[in-house]
């Protein structure tokens, strides 16, 4: 059988994470792949769970070497990208990577991996309702609120490109409306 991936992109505040963390613990088969950065762990963060960070340098010989299956630059000097290696791990482990990443990062793995490759754009219902959820979360100051949303624009400018397209307007629906997605690929 071809070693299958499952991706899933969305704008900030679509309910990415949420969808992704349920999959994750009701379908064993499948395991969360670890991208690989070059910005500084947060507090509490742990290298190898959270993500693999390395330095610049290592990142731009990984580069070099061809080992990522994708890589961004997503944030000035900030790189993030998905290490074959680790997509090989999971494989090796008769499992199923879930790649949780942005929507270039997504399209190039698909690029990558074709008809292997499952893509799942989540939507928001519109960007008012996004603008809600990123204001509720309270994290967010005016200006980081516009850059989030202005960023939400733009990647939902890509969503036809995607295998999928959910829209998140109720998480219950939403959720059982992509494990059905999942279900019916990895069949």
């Amino acid at each position: 059988m071809a070693n299958k991936i499952i991706i899933i992109t969305a704008p900030s505040g679509a309910g990415k994470t949420t969808i992704v963390k349920q999959l994750l613990a009701e379908m064993p088969q499948l395991e969360f792949s670890i991208s690989a950065t070059t910005r500084a762990a947060r507090e509490n963060e742990v290298h190898g769970r959270d993500y693999y960070f390395l330095t610049k340098e290592d990142f731009h010989e990984k580069i070099e070497a061809h080992a990522f299956a994708e890589y961004e630059m997503v944030y000035a000097g900030k790189y993030y990208g998905t290490l074959k290696s680790e997509l090989e791990r999971i494989w090796s482990d008769a499992r199923i990577p879930m790649v949780d990443i942005d929507v270039k990062g997504a399209l190039s793995i698909k690029e990558h991996y074709q008809d292997e490759a499952l893509t799942i754009f989540i939507q928001p219902p519109s960007i008012d309702a996004l603008r809600e959820r990123l204001s509720e979360r309270g994290t967010e100051t005016q200006a980081s609120l516009e850059e989030r949303l202005g960023k939400a624009k733009y990647e939902l400018s890509f969503s036809h490109q995607f295998d999928e397209i959910v829209v998140n307007d109720k998480l219950p629906v939403a959720y059982a409306e992509v494990k059905a997605l999942v279900e019916g690929f990895l069949k």
